[in-house]
């Protein structure tokens, strides 16, 4: 859990984190680097210089009389002590391991070590508590059987880390400098790099409410070109959401403007002097269908409503569709035989395996009672020529499909209007009967809400009541509830 954790994160603290946290944390590295190698290169001049020295000294190793010698002159040893910063040592030891020259307490090589004629070896030590670096030779002299002499040169580090000191200098003291100037550009370039982010916001709180035109995604970086896109689209279906709206709005005025206008029409006319009985019956009566009308529409204006908000997708369960369609069907019914229609139910019996699906119990009984009140409206009927509407529910275990159908004997729909009926208060040209034009488009919402397409097709092509069947194809669940 993070103590200072921010309520909202920003872009701009993010980057710069995640680009100042590695540079801050590098520097440490760096510094160790550099000090690793300023003592490498420190120490290489010293060492020729010790290396050079040992092979002085071990070609002053001589025998004289079967007996190992060491003679160094005057001049080379005061050469050899005349160092200002450090201290020099030096040893001489016969190949018996006997004291010959030099100081006595120098620490000889390690035991397990194997002598190497003429090669020049370095290591570290210390001496009197001094750490000292020390540069040795094993040298062969010419008696038989004899063991090499050793030769060993040795100095104090003062002069290696006073280079090295200078060298981290040298690289460190820059650093200091650059950093903050590095931090600095840094956070300008950020600066200027998110600029465009403000402008955009700029652009956007400068816009009228009623601007839904799309921003230019050009005037962008390319990394938030996408951003812009998305924006774009999201205005332009939110511009096609407020002109369905403001088109609803009007057609839905525009057609409670009729039912109202007759109410008021009848209720004048009732009230006119010497209206007689029968005239006033008329009135009523007509009253009454113009409430009807306005009442049926508003209950499809709010069935549609209710339908594109979506609210019930989500309440979805497991259902029988084939008991559900037989439910609408059989409150059906008596409408349809005021008409004289032979409403029925013709497919799988309720249980069946493969009549199960999930979805919202109310919104499909909306479709399947608009599906059939549609059929009911357009259907032709006499009592000597009855109307048939027949309701079906088909699963296709296979393909895990449940199928719904409602077909009626009508004069179908062209197939040029075919895709006209499912917009809102479309009415088919021609026809007396009475409806809002809003149940089709409640159909075809539903049916979207649930995953599902409304085709509508011909019952018997080329006849001249073709019929028009109308399904729906639903996604099956693979087992009952």
């Amino acid at each position: 859990m993070k103590i200072f954790q921010r309520e909202q994160r920003s872009l701009f603290g993010e980057i710069l984190d995640w680009m100042l946290t590695p540079l801050l944390l590098l520097w440490p590295v760096s510094l160790a680097l550099t000090w690793l190698v300023a003592q490498g290169l420190a120490n290489k001049p010293f060492d020729r210089a010790l290396e050079y020295n040992a092979h002085a000294l071990a070609q002053l190793v001589t025998v004289h009389d079967g007996k190992v010698l060491f003679n160094l002159p005057q001049p080379a040893s005061e050469i050899l002590r005349a160092d200002e910063s450090d201290i020099v040592y030096y040893q001489v030891l016969s190949p018996t391991g006997d004291y010959l020259s030099g100081e006595r307490d120098l620490p000889r090589p390690p035991p397990e070590e194997q002598a190497f004629s003429g090669e020049v070896r370095l290591r570290d030590a210390e001496l009197r508590g001094i750490d000292i670096r020390v540069a040795y030779i094993w040298v062969r002299v010419p008696l038989p059987d004899a063991p090499a002499a050793l030769v060993q040169v040795a100095e104090t580090r003062a002069k290696r880390s006073v280079l090295a000191t200078e060298i981290i200098k040298g690289v460190m003291l820059p650093q200091f400098v650059i950093l903050p100037l590095a931090v600095l550009l840094v956070w300008l370039a950020l600066a200027r790099g998110i600029k465009p982010l403000h402008q955009l916001e700029e652009r956007i709180r400068a816009r009228k409410p009623d601007d839904l035109s799309p921003l230019d995604h050009k005037a962008v970086p390319m990394e938030v070109a996408p951003l812009v896109d998305s924006v774009n689209d999201l205005l332009r279906r939110l511009s096609e959401s407020m002109a369905t709206q403001k088109r609803f709005l009007a057609d839905a005025a525009h057609q409670l403007k009729t039912p109202l206008a007759g109410l008021r029409m009848q209720a004048d006319l009732a009230q006119r002097e010497g209206t007689s009985t029968e005239e006033l019956k008329q009135s009523l009566k007509q009253i009454g269908r113009s409430s009807i009308r306005a009442t049926h529409t508003v209950n499809q204006l709010l069935a549609l409503a209710r339908a594109e908000g979506g609210s019930a997708v989500v309440q979805r369960q497991p259902l029988d569709l084939a008991r559900l369609v037989i439910e609408v069907v059989r409150d059906s019914v008596p409408r349809a035989m005021d008409k004289h229609i032979d409403l029925g139910y013709d497919g799988v019996e309720p249980g069946t395996n493969g009549v199960w699906m999930d979805g919202n119990p109310t919104l499909l009984k909306e479709l399947v009672r608009n599906l059939v009140d549609n059929a009911i409206n357009y259907t032709p009927s006499s009592a000597q020529q009855p109307g048939v509407i027949t309701a079906r529910v088909l699963p296709d275990p296979f393909s895990h499909v449940l199928l719904l159908q409602v077909e009626d004997s009508g004069p179908g729909v062209p197939e040029a209007e075919r895709e006209l009926v499912f917009q809102p208060f479309y009415r088919a040209l021609g026809t007396d009967a009475d409806g809002s034009g809003l149940g089709l488009p409640i159909v075809r919402e539903i049916a979207r809400q649930h995953g599902a397409e409304v085709e509508l097709e011909d019952v018997r092509p080329g006849a001249a009541m073709p019929g028009a069947r109308f399904s729906v194809r639903f996604a099956a669940r693979e087992s009952g509830p």
